[in-house]
């Protein structure tokens, strides 16, 4: 029952009261039968709008109950559905942080794979005007062994320069690291040992950049073991074959010394 209904009804009950009361005033004018009568009708339709009233107050009573607890029920069921966006919520942020970690691991690996590659994947190089491919261990060794050479430590270059040369017999540095290991071996003194050096040099690379800079490095030798003949040799087959070169005029200023 709603509210408004149950103000109608109180409102019926005074009315009735009213009545009672105007009844009673009229008694007078009737027979006490009469009059007795009446108010015992009177009496019962109070009564029954009474009664009416009180189910009414209790059907509103259970209704209210109800509701309170279906308001309850829906608060429950709400707070349940809190806890379980709550709980997906969390979920969400640990597989965003998983989804994270796994990306991150990812990118660290084809990181790691591409530096493994790169490590062992041949490169082009360019050295003394020739351009070859090299792995990247042949192109570190190399730059060690003439990092050495240009320290002015001359016993360790040839020593690098050696190992080199054993290590990697095929490689497009090996005229080149030839010729750094004869004037390494020059600049020991061990000059034999560096002529055959640079000959070997001369015979796989004819047409090396440094070919008149190791024609010119035999003659030295050559002059160093008072062999003057056949450095004057040497030094005329470089004039010959590379005129215009530097060491060619430096061949020709040694040429005029030894006449």
């Amino acid at each position: 029952m709603t509210r408004r209904r149950f103000t109608q009804v109180c409102r019926g009950l005074l009315i009735s009261g009213s009545l009672v009361a105007s009844l009673g005033v009229q008694a007078a004018l009737f027979s006490d039968d009469e009059a007795r009568t009446a108010i015992i009708d009177l009496r019962q339709r109070v009564e029954a709008q009474k009664a009416a009233v009180e189910l009414m107050e209790k059907r509103l009573t259970e209704e209210n109950t109800q509701l309170r607890r279906s308001l309850l029920d829906l608060q429950n069921q709400i707070e349940a559905l809190r806890a379980e966006q709550a709980r997906m919520r969390g979920q969400n942020e640990q597989l965003s942080r998983d989804l994270a970690e796994a990306q991150r691991r990812q990118t660290a690996q084809g990181q790691a794979v591409e530096e493994r590659l790169r490590s062992v994947e041949p490169q082009k190089v360019t050295v003394d005007g020739r351009e070859f491919m090299v792995t990247p261990a042949e192109k570190r060794d190399f730059e060690v062994a003439l990092g050495v050479f240009r320290a002015g430590d001359f016993p360790a270059a040839q020593t690098a320069f050696l190992d080199f040369a054993k290590r990697y017999p095929k490689s497009g540095y090996y005229p080149s690291a030839l010729f750094w290991l004869g004037n390494a071996q020059y600049a020991t003194r061990d000059y034999k040992e560096a002529i055959a050096n640079f000959r070997s040099m001369l015979t796989l690379a004819p047409d090396h950049a440094r070919a008149p800079e190791a024609l010119l490095s035999i003659a030295n030798c050559q002059i160093e073991l008072k062999d003057t003949r056949a450095a004057r040799r040497t030094l005329e087959d470089l004039v010959r074959s590379h005129p215009q070169s530097e060491a060619a005029q430096a061949a020709r200023d040694r040429l005029t010394k030894l006449r």
